[in-house]
């Protein structure tokens, strides 16, 4: 595929607004369409293995020999994330669409409680789901409004930068994996030396990012970051095993005394088939997390999160429920996703 096609493909995805292009050697390219399902599109015809080892070319400015790699790609105003991965057939090319302009808090449906929580001027807040559940969205519109609303020295370590911030009424610095530093552990020991009131971790991949984001916070620091997990629990839980067993009883002091907000989410095709509409678990740390946490009695969290609608709780089920009573997703749909789907048996 040569350079001149390839920009014309993209051209085309930015015009018709699709958010996923997936390109693998012999075979047509794939996009995810507005309900979330992957189809061929065969007006491009085959791109061979040669093809990508191109346009790999192209993106990086040099040979493609890495494993794996992420990084970004802007054309025009647009700006793509992009992954280029070896599988047993080749190389593959996954390029995600990110918005160019940041979406609203009413926009993608957050809530006043999650707003005031941001507020705050130390602790962690944790945006958590599956790939492609809109956590860099919402994570960029919650650091636009603090930009809106604040005066802060915002400092960001991401892979790749995404969004792109201009300044409001905060200073913000964005840094890239692999361009502006080495490791996040090398990007968050620079950040401390440079008076930042918020830092944005991209994603609490290891445990040297996940002690340090806890350290981050328990020195006065908000900090943001994200997780691959499923709900709100199975975070706390993710976090406190990731490290050794002897030292677990710390982590579960420090990460309980620490913790602000988590939010899980999941992205959901719409009834009307419209696009996808965004479903969010909500917790809050009070004293019955916190309790809980320390003492490692995480499973009756879900309980608290079901008692704690007064203060902004919410879990997945009754959110899913709430979407379905609205009419804005299947019923079918939302059971997939529900911890009981028996609550909405008709």
């Amino acid at each position: 595929m040569e350079n001149t096609k390839f920009i014309s493909l993209i051209d085309e995805v930015i015009k018709m607004n699709i958010s996923d292009l997936h390109l693998t050697g012999e075979c047509v390219p794939y996009i995810r369409n507005k309900i979330g399902d992957i189809v061929a599109v065969d007006k491009y015809g085959v791109i061979t293995g040669f093809d990508i080892e191109e346009i790999c070319e192209f993106l990086l400015g040099r040979w493609f020999d890495e494993k794996t790699l992420d990084i970004s790609y802007a054309q025009g105003i647009a700006r793509f994330r992009v992954n280029m991965s070896r599988t047993i057939k080749g190389i593959t090319i996954a390029m995600r669409m990110i918005p160019s302009i940041i979406p609203t808090p009413a926009e993608i449906s957050l809530p006043p409680s999650i707003l005031k929580a941001v507020t705050a001027d130390k602790w962690i807040i944790l945006i958590t789901g599956p790939t492609g559940s809109g956590k860099s969205t919402t994570m960029a519109t919650l650091l636009d409004y603090i930009n809106a609303n604040s005066a802060k020295h915002i400092i960001t370590l991401e892979d790749p930068v995404e969004f792109v911030y201009q300044n409001r009424k905060s200073l913000i610095h964005q840094r890239e994996l692999w361009k502006q530093f080495y490791t996040f552990g090398e990007g968050i020991r620079s950040i401390l030396r440079e008076d930042p009131d918020i830092i944005v971790i991209g994603e609490m991949r290891d445990l040297e990012t996940m002690e340090a984001a806890i350290t981050l916070a328990e020195t006065g620091h908000l900090v943001f970051s994200t997780l691959h997990t499923n709900d709100t629990v199975q975070t706390v839980d993710r976090i406190i095993q990731s490290f050794p067993a002897t030292s677990q009883n710390q982590i579960r002091m420090q990460f309980a005394l620490s913790m602000r907000a988590i939010i899980s989410q999941i992205l959901l095709p719409k009834s009307d088939t419209t696009g996808m509409i965004v479903a969010r678990e909500i917790m809050f740390n009070n004293d019955s997390v916190r309790n809980l946490i320390i003492r490692w009695e995480t499973q009756n969290l879900y309980s608290v999160l079901e008692l704690g609608k007064q203060d902004g709780m919410i879990l997945m089920d009754e959110a899913l429920m709430n979407l379905v009573r609205d009419h804005k997703i299947y019923t079918k749909t939302a059971q997939l996703f529900m911890r009981d789907p028996s609550k909405l048996d008709i």
